[in-house]
């Protein structure tokens, strides 16, 4: 059977642009002589819809654009879809997750998903009835069975300390199943392509059944979608792959033929899929939510610099400014090396001192704080000044403000609201120190973009005297090592300890990463490039009395 995959970048209710890319690539298959192409999870509304899923509208709109997709689609090739279905029987959920296949006008099947991800950044089983029964289909010959993304996850070892109970994959092959189709929406993170390959390898190994996976790409959120469709043989070797981090159409028949050997997965350097996954992140986020041009604080530090560069990147240096905000305690070098970044990368840059409104906020303040030392609240000032001053270009020239803190920032409160916190999107909220160090190396490892004297510099807030961020946090190498063990691999203080890391450093790190969830509850969204990120992937609450310190 000659089978493509339409790898496409959908965005959430866009009804009328999805049904336009399915039916383009479509259109293609039929061209080329397929039989059979398959689309992502939820391709036709968008994934994840969320909340939106509580309005009737979007799901009638989602059922007008699937028959305008049987209208409209190429005769003599059936087209696999995903959207969202009401449910016709039982009770329970109102909808759900379902792939249909398109043939000549008509549904020639349909499969709902069986098993609803209810953790991470997933949450279907708010809004989704799983699938009743795993039912295959015959097509040209083949008996073909339909796994919706988690129903071939059900036995991973990735998966967060549970295992399913019900087995979709091995309902459809006890009915004979001769091939499978896997519609998938699965963001990511650094070495998930991996993960996805072996599942498939699982499949073949215990079945000889060849797998067409296809996973959905763009991002949509704080959620990167890197695409990377897959297409194993009967013996489970990979004989097809699409294109990481783009669009992208795959054909292949099946069963494998000699002259398509198996191949290998590419040698991918994780900093540069790290690269490619915020630059694309950024820019859908930006063009999805109908932006054109951003703006950043560029303080002449390592974080801004990362920032400014993933911009210029996505969106074309034409469509991003930067602007330093010198306070009193500001060195010289911090707006040369701003400025110079600007010039290598070719954006604006312009200069808006903050020390006369501090000035002015202070008078303000002077009867109420008469008689106090200056510290925190003055520091604090500053930034939130510096914040009101770039909010106020964002609504005058309709730009969207990118915030510039990292993860072990924002893990441990080291930012201030209203100040730094401020914008639309936080890029690199989801990088540790260390990766932003890392991230910044690789882009200059042909010629240098960030000055060097960025790269070198000790960081700084430049918000009192001959400040580092090391007056306040540990070494930064320390620092992520904690952050990394608590954060990813969920070890208690005690744990962290054992791997050699000192009893009070650990306490009080764990300490400030439990009072300040009250800021990170207010931070932009975070796009999400780590098998757990701030945001929807970690839910915590505000108000409580344990802190992870006490565990």
């Amino acid at each position: 059977m000659k089978i493509a995959v339409g790898q496409i970048n959908s965005t959430i209710g866009d009804f009328d642009g999805n049904a336009d890319k399915i039916l383009e690539y479509s259109h293609r298959a039929a061209a080329d002589g397929m039989e059979l192409i398959l689309f992502p999870e939820m391709s036709l509304c968008g994934y994840p819809p969320m909340d939106l899923l509580d309005y009737q509208s979007f799901v009638s709109e989602n059922q007008r654009a699937l028959r305008r997709l049987q209208r409209d689609l190429p005769r003599d090739v059936a087209v696999a879809v995903g959207y969202v279905e009401r449910t016709t029987e039982g009770c329970g959920k109102a909808l759900q997750n379902v792939v249909s296949v398109l043939l000549d006008g008509r549904i020639l099947h349909s499969q709902a998903k069986t098993l609803l991800p209810t953790y991470d950044v997933f949450d279907e089983d708010r809004y989704f009835e799983p699938a009743r029964s795993q039912e295959v289909f015959e097509y040209r010959g083949k008996r073909i069975g339909i796994a919706i993304c988690e129903d071939i996850w059900w036995q991973s070892d990735a998966l967060p300390g549970f295992r399913y109970a019900q087995n979709p994959v091995k309902t459809l092959l006890d009915q004979g199943a001769e091939l499978l189709l896997a519609p998938s929406a699965s963001p990511y993170y650094a070495g998930k392509q991996e993960i996805r390959l072996g599942l498939l390898r699982k499949i073949a190994s215990s079945s000889g059944v060849p797998t067409v996976y296809a996973n959905m790409v763009g991002g949509n959120d704080n959620l990167v979608f890197d695409g990377y469709s897959m297409i194993t043989d009967r013996s489970g070797a990979l004989i097809a792959h699409g294109l990481s981090f783009s669009e992208d159409y795959i054909t292949v028949e099946l069963p494998n033929q000699e002259e398509r050997p198996s191949i290998r997965l590419p040698e991918t350097d994780e900093l540069e899929s790290l690269r490619q996954a915020l630059v694309l992140g950024l820019r859908d986020y930006v063009r999805k939510c109908g932006f054109k041009k951003v703006h950043l604080g560029l303080s002449g530090g390592i974080d801004s610099a990362l920032v400014a560069v993933l911009a210029a990147q996505a969106l074309g240096s034409e469509n991003v400014r930067s602007f330093a905000l010198p306070t009193a305690y500001s060195s010289p070098e911090s707006e040369r090396d701003a400025r110079h970044l600007a010039e290598n990368l070719g954006i604006g840059f312009d200069v808006l001192p903050v020390e006369k409104d501090f000035r002015a906020v202070l008078e303000s303040l002077e009867p109420i704080f008469d008689g106090t030392d200056a510290g925190l609240a003055e520091e604090n000032i500053q930034a939130r000044l510096r914040g009101l001053l770039l909010m106020a270009y964002s609504n005058k020239f309709d730009s969207l403000l990118l915030t510039t803190g990292n993860k072990s920032e924002l893990a441990v409160g080291y930012c201030t609201l209203y100040g730094d916190m401020a914008g639309g999107l936080s890029v690199i909220g989801d990088l540790f120190k260390g990766q932003v160090y890392a991230l910044c190396r690789y882009i200059n490892r042909e010629r240098e973009v960030i000055p060097e004297n960025i790269l070198t510099r000790p960081p700084s807030a430049e918000l009192r005297p001959n400040q580092t961020d090391q007056d306040s946090l540990p070494d930064y190498g320390v620092l992520d090592g904690i952050l990394e063990l608590y954060l990813l691999r969920n070890k208690t203080a005690e744990q962290i300890i054992e791997q050699g890391y000192d009893d009070g450093t650990v306490r009080e790190v764990l300490h400030l990463v439990g009072r300040n969830e009250y800021k990170r509850r207010q931070a932009p969204p975070v796009l999400k490039v780590s098998s757990r990120a701030f945001g929807t992937g970690r839910r915590m609450p505000i108000a409580r009395k344990i802190f992870e310190a006490q565990v």
